[in-house]
Protein backbone atom coordinates (compact mmCIF):
# COMPACT_ATOMS: atom_id res chain seq x y z
CA UNK A 1 0.00 0.00 0.00
CA UNK A 2 1.22 3.63 -0.92
CA UNK A 3 2.36 6.06 1.99
CA UNK A 4 -0.87 8.21 1.06
CA UNK A 5 -3.10 5.12 1.83
CA UNK A 6 -1.29 4.73 5.04
CA UNK A 7 -2.16 7.90 5.31
CA UNK A 8 -5.87 8.27 5.04
CA UNK A 9 -6.35 5.00 7.31
CA UNK A 10 -4.46 6.85 10.02
CA UNK A 11 -6.80 10.21 9.63
CA UNK A 12 -9.71 8.30 9.09
CA UNK A 13 -9.53 6.59 12.22
CA UNK A 14 -7.49 9.60 14.17
CA UNK A 15 -4.45 7.19 14.81
CA UNK A 16 -1.96 10.06 15.68
CA UNK A 17 -4.51 11.86 17.13
CA UNK A 18 -5.04 9.41 20.12
CA UNK A 19 -1.05 8.84 20.26
CA UNK A 20 -1.28 5.42 18.44
CA UNK A 21 0.30 4.25 15.01
CA UNK A 22 -0.55 2.00 12.26
CA UNK A 23 1.42 -1.13 13.82
CA UNK A 24 0.70 -0.58 17.21
CA UNK A 25 -3.32 -0.72 15.95
CA UNK A 26 -2.92 -3.69 14.01
CA UNK A 27 -0.30 -5.58 17.24
CA UNK A 28 -3.35 -4.58 19.09
CA UNK A 29 -5.99 -6.18 17.25
CA UNK A 30 -4.05 -9.14 17.04
CA UNK A 31 -3.83 -9.57 20.61
CA UNK A 32 -6.99 -9.07 21.33
CA UNK A 33 -8.19 -12.33 18.74
CA UNK A 34 -5.62 -14.38 20.19
CA UNK A 35 -7.20 -13.82 23.66
CA UNK A 36 -10.46 -14.06 22.38
CA UNK A 37 -10.45 -16.76 19.82
CA UNK A 38 -11.35 -19.44 21.97
CA UNK A 39 -14.59 -18.85 21.48
CA UNK A 40 -14.72 -19.87 18.13
CA UNK A 41 -14.70 -23.54 19.95
CA UNK A 42 -16.19 -22.96 23.46
CA UNK A 43 -19.16 -21.17 22.16
CA UNK A 44 -20.82 -23.82 20.03
CA UNK A 45 -20.35 -25.99 22.66
CA UNK A 46 -21.91 -24.57 25.30
CA UNK A 47 -25.21 -23.56 23.06
CA UNK A 48 -24.98 -27.14 21.72
CA UNK A 49 -26.78 -28.00 24.94
CA UNK A 50 -29.83 -25.77 23.91
CA UNK A 51 -29.96 -28.03 21.06
CA UNK A 52 -28.11 -25.77 18.42
CA UNK A 53 -26.70 -27.59 16.43
CA UNK A 54 -22.37 -27.15 16.71
CA UNK A 55 -21.18 -26.81 13.23
CA UNK A 56 -23.29 -24.04 11.66
CA UNK A 57 -22.80 -22.21 15.45
CA UNK A 58 -19.44 -22.10 15.01
CA UNK A 59 -20.04 -20.07 11.75
CA UNK A 60 -22.80 -18.06 13.83
CA UNK A 61 -20.46 -17.36 16.15
CA UNK A 62 -17.35 -16.56 13.66
CA UNK A 63 -19.97 -14.26 11.78
CA UNK A 64 -21.42 -12.78 14.68
CA UNK A 65 -17.80 -11.28 16.07
CA UNK A 66 -17.01 -10.20 12.12
CA UNK A 67 -20.04 -8.47 11.96
CA UNK A 68 -19.61 -6.92 15.38
CA UNK A 69 -16.45 -5.93 15.27
CA UNK A 70 -15.98 -4.39 11.84
CA UNK A 71 -18.86 -2.53 12.91
CA UNK A 72 -16.98 -1.41 16.07
CA UNK A 73 -14.23 -0.13 13.99
CA UNK A 74 -16.42 1.58 11.36
CA UNK A 75 -18.97 3.27 13.22
CA UNK A 76 -17.77 4.00 17.16
CA UNK A 77 -13.95 3.73 16.31
CA UNK A 78 -12.88 2.20 19.45
CA UNK A 79 -10.71 -1.10 20.18
CA UNK A 80 -12.92 -2.85 21.52
CA UNK A 81 -14.03 -6.72 20.32
CA UNK A 82 -17.88 -7.66 20.10
CA UNK A 83 -18.25 -11.55 20.11
CA UNK A 84 -20.90 -13.99 21.85
CA UNK A 85 -21.23 -13.00 25.68
CA UNK A 86 -19.58 -16.29 27.51
CA UNK A 87 -21.64 -15.73 30.40
CA UNK A 88 -24.85 -15.09 28.78
CA UNK A 89 -24.56 -18.20 25.97
CA UNK A 90 -24.64 -20.59 30.16
CA UNK A 91 -27.45 -18.68 30.45
CA UNK A 92 -29.14 -19.32 27.40
CA UNK A 93 -28.16 -23.19 27.31
CA UNK A 94 -28.00 -23.97 30.74
CA UNK A 95 -30.19 -21.12 33.20
CA UNK A 96 -33.53 -21.38 30.72
CA UNK A 97 -33.73 -25.06 30.87
CA UNK A 98 -36.08 -24.95 33.47
CA UNK A 99 -38.32 -23.08 31.44
CA UNK A 100 -38.62 -25.66 28.67
CA UNK A 101 -37.88 -23.41 25.97
CA UNK A 102 -36.74 -24.68 22.44
CA UNK A 103 -33.73 -23.25 21.40
CA UNK A 104 -36.15 -20.96 18.76
CA UNK A 105 -37.43 -19.53 21.58
CA UNK A 106 -33.92 -18.74 23.38
CA UNK A 107 -32.69 -17.42 20.25
CA UNK A 108 -35.97 -15.23 20.06
CA UNK A 109 -34.99 -13.75 23.47
CA UNK A 110 -31.84 -12.62 22.46
CA UNK A 111 -33.76 -11.25 19.65
CA UNK A 112 -35.84 -8.91 21.64
CA UNK A 113 -32.98 -8.01 23.90
CA UNK A 114 -31.34 -6.42 21.41
CA UNK A 115 -34.37 -4.62 20.34
CA UNK A 116 -34.48 -3.09 23.84
CA UNK A 117 -30.90 -1.82 23.90
CA UNK A 118 -31.51 -0.07 20.52
CA UNK A 119 -34.82 1.51 21.74
CA UNK A 120 -32.87 2.28 25.02
CA UNK A 121 -29.46 4.09 22.92
CA UNK A 122 -31.60 5.72 20.00
CA UNK A 123 -33.82 7.61 23.03
CA UNK A 124 -30.34 8.69 24.43
CA UNK A 125 -31.16 6.84 27.94
CA UNK A 126 -28.51 4.14 28.16
CA UNK A 127 -25.80 7.06 27.64
CA UNK A 128 -28.05 8.84 30.34
CA UNK A 129 -28.00 5.37 32.66
CA UNK A 130 -24.19 5.04 31.91
CA UNK A 131 -23.08 8.23 33.09
CA UNK A 132 -25.32 8.33 36.01
CA UNK A 133 -22.77 6.17 37.32
CA UNK A 134 -20.23 7.38 39.69
CA UNK A 135 -16.53 7.67 38.90
CA UNK A 136 -15.46 5.34 41.69
CA UNK A 137 -17.58 2.56 40.72
CA UNK A 138 -17.08 2.64 36.98
CA UNK A 139 -13.26 2.09 37.98
CA UNK A 140 -14.48 -0.40 40.74
CA UNK A 141 -16.22 -2.12 37.38
CA UNK A 142 -12.45 -2.33 36.18
CA UNK A 143 -10.59 -4.13 38.78
CA UNK A 144 -13.84 -6.42 39.30
CA UNK A 145 -13.60 -7.48 35.33
CA UNK A 146 -9.66 -7.73 36.35
CA UNK A 147 -10.02 -9.84 39.04
CA UNK A 148 -12.54 -12.14 36.93
CA UNK A 149 -10.49 -12.22 34.45
CA UNK A 150 -7.58 -13.87 36.34
CA UNK A 151 -10.08 -15.91 38.11
CA UNK A 152 -11.32 -17.75 34.88
CA UNK A 153 -7.39 -17.70 33.49
CA UNK A 154 -6.34 -19.37 37.31
CA UNK A 155 -8.99 -22.26 37.18
CA UNK A 156 -8.97 -22.92 33.23
CA UNK A 157 -5.58 -23.74 33.28
CA UNK A 158 -5.58 -25.54 36.20
CA UNK A 159 -3.66 -23.55 38.42
CA UNK A 160 -6.35 -23.10 41.06
CA UNK A 161 -8.93 -26.04 41.01
CA UNK A 162 -12.42 -27.23 42.18
CA UNK A 163 -11.96 -28.32 46.17
CA UNK A 164 -15.62 -29.10 47.14
CA UNK A 165 -16.86 -30.40 49.56
CA UNK A 166 -13.95 -29.21 51.35
CA UNK A 167 -13.15 -25.84 50.44
CA UNK A 168 -14.82 -23.81 47.03
CA UNK A 169 -11.03 -23.90 45.26
CA UNK A 170 -7.73 -24.84 46.53
CA UNK A 171 -4.50 -25.01 44.67
CA UNK A 172 -4.02 -27.13 41.20
CA UNK A 173 -2.00 -30.28 40.46
CA UNK A 174 1.22 -28.48 39.82
CA UNK A 175 2.78 -32.03 38.58
CA UNK A 176 0.46 -31.59 35.82
CA UNK A 177 2.19 -30.85 32.60
CA UNK A 178 -0.66 -28.77 31.37
CA UNK A 179 -0.58 -26.63 34.74
CA UNK A 180 3.89 -26.23 34.77
CA UNK A 181 3.14 -24.86 30.84
CA UNK A 182 0.44 -22.47 32.19
CA UNK A 183 3.01 -21.00 35.04
CA UNK A 184 5.60 -21.00 32.23
CA UNK A 185 2.94 -18.64 30.00
CA UNK A 186 2.57 -16.17 32.64
CA UNK A 187 6.14 -16.07 33.33
CA UNK A 188 7.10 -15.60 29.84
CA UNK A 189 4.12 -13.24 29.19
CA UNK A 190 5.00 -10.98 32.70
CA UNK A 191 9.08 -11.59 31.79
CA UNK A 192 8.61 -9.81 28.68
CA UNK A 193 6.23 -6.87 29.94
CA UNK A 194 8.57 -5.84 32.73
CA UNK A 195 11.20 -5.45 29.92
CA UNK A 196 8.83 -3.45 28.08
CA UNK A 197 9.01 -5.51 24.78
CA UNK A 198 6.29 -4.64 22.41
CA UNK A 199 3.87 -7.10 21.97
CA UNK A 200 4.24 -9.30 25.10
CA UNK A 201 1.04 -10.69 25.81
CA UNK A 202 0.92 -12.46 21.90
CA UNK A 203 4.27 -13.62 21.99
CA UNK A 204 4.08 -14.43 25.41
CA UNK A 205 1.41 -16.80 24.09
CA UNK A 206 2.63 -17.71 20.53
CA UNK A 207 6.06 -19.23 22.58
CA UNK A 208 3.74 -20.99 25.11
CA UNK A 209 1.74 -22.40 22.91
CA UNK A 210 4.89 -23.71 20.34
CA UNK A 211 6.24 -25.20 23.43
CA UNK A 212 3.48 -27.20 24.00
CA UNK A 213 3.40 -28.40 20.71
CA UNK A 214 6.91 -29.54 20.69
CA UNK A 215 6.04 -31.57 23.72
CA UNK A 216 2.95 -32.87 22.30
CA UNK A 217 0.44 -31.41 24.20
CA UNK A 218 -2.02 -30.09 21.12
CA UNK A 219 -4.99 -32.14 19.87
CA UNK A 220 -4.33 -33.98 16.64
CA UNK A 221 -4.35 -32.10 13.53
CA UNK A 222 -7.96 -33.01 11.48
CA UNK A 223 -7.27 -30.77 8.40
CA UNK A 224 -6.32 -27.25 7.79
CA UNK A 225 -8.97 -25.96 5.96
CA UNK A 226 -12.79 -25.58 5.14
CA UNK A 227 -15.45 -24.23 2.78
CA UNK A 228 -17.90 -22.05 4.89
CA UNK A 229 -21.97 -22.13 4.35
CA UNK A 230 -21.44 -25.71 2.81
CA UNK A 231 -22.20 -28.93 4.03
CA UNK A 232 -21.93 -29.60 7.91
CA UNK A 233 -20.84 -25.78 8.45
CA UNK A 234 -23.91 -24.41 6.12
CA UNK A 235 -26.22 -21.77 8.17
CA UNK A 236 -29.45 -23.05 6.95
CA UNK A 237 -30.57 -25.38 9.87
CA UNK A 238 -30.49 -22.27 12.11
CA UNK A 239 -30.35 -18.98 10.63
CA UNK A 240 -33.23 -16.76 10.77
CA UNK A 241 -34.83 -19.84 12.68
CA UNK A 242 -35.79 -17.85 15.98
CA UNK A 243 -39.20 -17.33 17.24
CA UNK A 244 -40.13 -14.11 18.84
CA UNK A 245 -43.46 -14.27 19.45
CA UNK A 246 -43.02 -17.44 21.46
CA UNK A 247 -41.10 -15.48 24.40
CA UNK A 248 -43.62 -12.41 24.30
CA UNK A 249 -45.77 -13.55 27.19
CA UNK A 250 -45.91 -12.72 30.69
CA UNK A 251 -44.40 -15.72 32.13
CA UNK A 252 -41.29 -14.78 30.48
CA UNK A 253 -40.63 -11.71 32.08
CA UNK A 254 -38.54 -12.54 34.56
CA UNK A 255 -36.67 -14.06 31.53
CA UNK A 256 -35.92 -11.44 29.22
CA UNK A 257 -35.70 -9.09 32.09
CA UNK A 258 -32.33 -10.86 33.04
CA UNK A 259 -31.16 -11.12 29.70
CA UNK A 260 -31.82 -7.39 29.18
CA UNK A 261 -29.72 -6.90 33.05
CA UNK A 262 -27.19 -9.31 32.26
CA UNK A 263 -26.22 -7.85 28.96
CA UNK A 264 -26.50 -4.24 29.51
CA UNK A 265 -24.67 -4.45 33.24
CA UNK A 266 -22.12 -6.60 31.10
CA UNK A 267 -21.41 -4.13 28.09
CA UNK A 268 -21.66 -0.85 30.65
CA UNK A 269 -19.04 -2.36 32.78
CA UNK A 270 -16.70 -3.36 29.78
CA UNK A 271 -16.77 -0.42 28.38
CA UNK A 272 -16.35 1.10 31.37
CA UNK A 273 -13.47 -1.10 32.41
CA UNK A 274 -11.78 -0.91 29.15
CA UNK A 275 -12.45 2.83 29.30
CA UNK A 276 -10.55 3.42 32.60
CA UNK A 277 -7.77 0.35 31.35
CA UNK A 278 -6.73 2.33 28.30
CA UNK A 279 -7.16 5.78 29.26
CA UNK A 280 -10.27 6.38 27.03
CA UNK A 281 -12.79 8.11 30.34
CA UNK A 282 -12.52 11.49 30.05
CA UNK A 283 -12.45 13.93 33.45
CA UNK A 284 -15.75 13.32 34.63
CA UNK A 285 -14.63 9.15 34.17
CA UNK A 286 -17.12 9.41 31.75
CA UNK A 287 -16.66 7.53 28.32
CA UNK A 288 -16.95 9.96 25.12
CA UNK A 289 -19.73 9.26 22.46
CA UNK A 290 -20.88 5.60 24.35
CA UNK A 291 -23.58 6.12 22.39
CA UNK A 292 -21.75 4.97 19.09
CA UNK A 293 -20.26 1.38 20.88
CA UNK A 294 -23.89 1.22 22.78
CA UNK A 295 -25.94 0.72 19.12
CA UNK A 296 -23.00 -1.53 17.98
CA UNK A 297 -23.62 -3.52 20.59
CA UNK A 298 -27.62 -3.57 20.21
CA UNK A 299 -27.27 -4.20 16.58
CA UNK A 300 -24.87 -7.18 17.20
CA UNK A 301 -27.43 -8.39 19.76
CA UNK A 302 -30.00 -8.40 16.52
CA UNK A 303 -27.63 -9.88 14.70
CA UNK A 304 -26.94 -12.62 16.64
CA UNK A 305 -29.99 -13.83 17.03
CA UNK A 306 -30.61 -13.70 13.56
CA UNK A 307 -28.30 -16.07 12.49
CA UNK A 308 -28.54 -18.59 15.23
CA UNK A 309 -26.32 -17.56 18.35
CA UNK A 310 -26.18 -15.75 21.85
CA UNK A 311 -26.17 -12.60 22.97
CA UNK A 312 -23.76 -10.43 21.75
CA UNK A 313 -21.59 -7.62 23.06
CA UNK A 314 -18.35 -5.63 23.79
CA UNK A 315 -15.99 -8.09 25.31
CA UNK A 316 -13.47 -7.77 28.20
CA UNK A 317 -10.36 -9.51 26.52
CA UNK A 318 -10.12 -6.55 24.54
CA UNK A 319 -7.91 -5.42 27.36
CA UNK A 320 -5.09 -7.30 25.88
CA UNK A 321 -4.80 -5.03 22.46
CA UNK A 322 -5.44 -2.24 24.84
CA UNK A 323 -2.99 -3.01 27.01
CA UNK A 324 -0.53 -3.14 23.85
CA UNK A 325 -1.39 0.19 22.70
CA UNK A 326 -4.44 0.02 20.74
CA UNK A 327 -6.46 3.13 20.92
CA UNK A 328 -8.79 2.82 17.81
CA UNK A 329 -11.53 1.14 15.60
CA UNK A 330 -8.49 0.06 13.30
CA UNK A 331 -7.62 -2.77 16.23
CA UNK A 332 -11.11 -4.03 15.95
CA UNK A 333 -11.41 -4.38 12.18
CA UNK A 334 -8.04 -6.44 12.67
CA UNK A 335 -9.80 -8.72 15.07
CA UNK A 336 -12.99 -8.35 12.85
CA UNK A 337 -10.57 -9.63 9.82
CA UNK A 338 -8.97 -12.40 11.91
CA UNK A 339 -11.99 -13.61 12.69
CA UNK A 340 -13.53 -14.04 8.91
CA UNK A 341 -10.11 -15.45 7.63
CA UNK A 342 -10.03 -18.07 10.50
CA UNK A 343 -13.90 -18.99 8.75
CA UNK A 344 -11.98 -20.78 5.97
CA UNK A 345 -9.32 -22.78 8.30
CA UNK A 346 -11.63 -23.90 11.13
CA UNK A 347 -9.71 -27.31 11.21
CA UNK A 348 -6.36 -25.59 11.74
CA UNK A 349 -7.77 -23.77 14.59
CA UNK A 350 -9.47 -26.08 16.92
CA UNK A 351 -6.08 -27.88 17.43
CA UNK A 352 -5.07 -24.99 18.78
CA UNK A 353 -8.19 -23.59 20.74
CA UNK A 354 -7.34 -26.72 22.82
CA UNK A 355 -4.28 -25.08 24.35
CA UNK A 356 -5.65 -23.36 27.03
CA UNK A 357 -1.85 -23.36 28.99
CA UNK A 358 -1.33 -20.99 26.46
CA UNK A 359 -4.13 -17.90 25.95
CA UNK A 360 -5.43 -18.55 29.33
CA UNK A 361 -2.54 -16.95 31.06
CA UNK A 362 -2.63 -13.92 29.06
CA UNK A 363 -6.02 -13.29 31.20
CA UNK A 364 -4.14 -13.67 34.39
CA UNK A 365 -1.89 -11.02 33.44
CA UNK A 366 -4.38 -8.39 32.33
CA UNK A 367 -6.20 -8.75 34.95
CA UNK A 368 -3.15 -7.85 37.65
CA UNK A 369 -2.75 -4.93 35.11
CA UNK A 370 -6.06 -3.64 35.47
CA UNK A 371 -5.44 -3.20 39.20
CA UNK A 372 -4.06 0.12 38.96
CA UNK A 373 -7.93 1.29 38.52
CA UNK A 374 -7.85 0.66 42.81
CA UNK A 375 -6.32 3.93 42.80
CA UNK A 376 -9.13 5.63 41.34
CA UNK A 377 -11.54 4.44 44.13
CA UNK A 378 -12.42 7.01 46.69
CA UNK A 379 -11.37 4.45 49.69
CA UNK A 380 -11.74 7.71 52.10
CA UNK A 381 -15.52 7.75 51.15
CA UNK A 382 -17.53 4.66 52.51
CA UNK A 383 -20.57 5.47 50.92
CA UNK A 384 -17.77 4.94 47.69
CA UNK A 385 -16.18 2.08 49.00
CA UNK A 386 -18.49 0.05 50.34
CA UNK A 387 -20.76 -0.44 47.03
CA UNK A 388 -16.98 -0.93 45.32
CA UNK A 389 -16.66 -3.82 47.47
CA UNK A 390 -19.27 -5.48 46.71
CA UNK A 391 -19.51 -5.00 43.08
CA UNK A 392 -15.75 -6.78 42.76
CA UNK A 393 -16.32 -9.12 45.47
CA UNK A 394 -19.44 -10.38 44.13
CA UNK A 395 -17.78 -10.28 40.19
CA UNK A 396 -15.51 -12.49 41.73
CA UNK A 397 -17.47 -14.76 44.21
CA UNK A 398 -20.34 -15.61 42.32
CA UNK A 399 -18.84 -15.96 38.86
CA UNK A 400 -20.81 -13.78 37.31
CA UNK A 401 -20.64 -9.91 36.44
CA UNK A 402 -23.77 -8.71 36.28
CA UNK A 403 -24.15 -9.97 39.82
CA UNK A 404 -21.78 -7.93 40.97
CA UNK A 405 -22.69 -4.78 39.07
CA UNK A 406 -26.24 -5.34 40.05
CA UNK A 407 -24.85 -5.71 44.27
CA UNK A 408 -22.96 -2.32 44.04
CA UNK A 409 -25.79 -0.51 42.06
CA UNK A 410 -28.37 -0.90 44.39
CA UNK A 411 -26.24 -0.28 47.53
CA UNK A 412 -24.78 2.64 46.22
CA UNK A 413 -27.99 4.95 46.45
CA UNK A 414 -28.57 3.44 50.12
CA UNK A 415 -25.19 4.22 51.40
CA UNK A 416 -25.45 8.15 49.60
CA UNK A 417 -29.16 8.24 51.31
CA UNK A 418 -27.79 6.95 54.96
CA UNK A 419 -24.98 9.58 55.23
CA UNK A 420 -27.24 12.22 54.18
CA UNK A 421 -25.93 12.71 50.88
CA UNK A 422 -28.63 12.80 48.43
CA UNK A 423 -27.28 15.83 45.50
CA UNK A 424 -24.86 12.36 44.97
CA UNK A 425 -27.56 10.68 43.64
CA UNK A 426 -28.17 11.05 40.35
CA UNK A 427 -31.95 10.07 38.91
CA UNK A 428 -30.40 7.81 36.95
CA UNK A 429 -28.51 5.87 39.38
CA UNK A 430 -32.16 5.32 41.64
CA UNK A 431 -33.44 3.68 38.01
CA UNK A 432 -30.37 1.18 37.75
CA UNK A 433 -31.09 1.10 41.28
CA UNK A 434 -34.58 -0.01 40.92
CA UNK A 435 -33.88 -2.26 37.93
CA UNK A 436 -31.30 -4.05 39.89
CA UNK A 437 -33.89 -4.51 42.80
CA UNK A 438 -36.46 -5.96 40.36
CA UNK A 439 -33.20 -8.59 39.35
CA UNK A 440 -33.28 -9.73 42.77
CA UNK A 441 -37.01 -10.20 43.50
CA UNK A 442 -38.02 -11.23 40.21
CA UNK A 443 -35.13 -12.15 38.12
CA UNK A 444 -32.78 -15.04 37.79
CA UNK A 445 -29.56 -14.27 39.28
CA UNK A 446 -27.32 -16.78 38.90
Amino acid sequence: MKASGFLKIAEFFKIAERGSSIRIEVLGGVTTFASMAYIIVVNPAILQVAGIPIAPSTIATILTAVFGCVLMGLLANRPIAVAPYMGENAFIAFGLSAFGLTWQERLGSVFVAGVVFLLITLFGLRQWLAESISKSMKHAFAVGIGLFLSFIGLYETGIIASGAPAVPVKIGDFRSPDVLLAILGFLLISFLLVRKIKGAILLGIILCGTIGILLGRGAPLKGIATIPFLGEYSLEPIAFHLDILGVLQWSLFPVLLTLVLMAFLDTTGTLLGLGAVGGMLDEKGEFPEVQKPMFVDALSCMFAALVGTSTSGAYIESATGIREGARTGLAALVTGGLFFASLFFIPLIEPFQSLKFAYYPALIVVGALMMTSLKEIETNDWTEVIPAFATIALMVFTYNIADGLTAGLLLYPIMKAVAGKYREIRPGMLVLAGLCLIYYLFGLPH
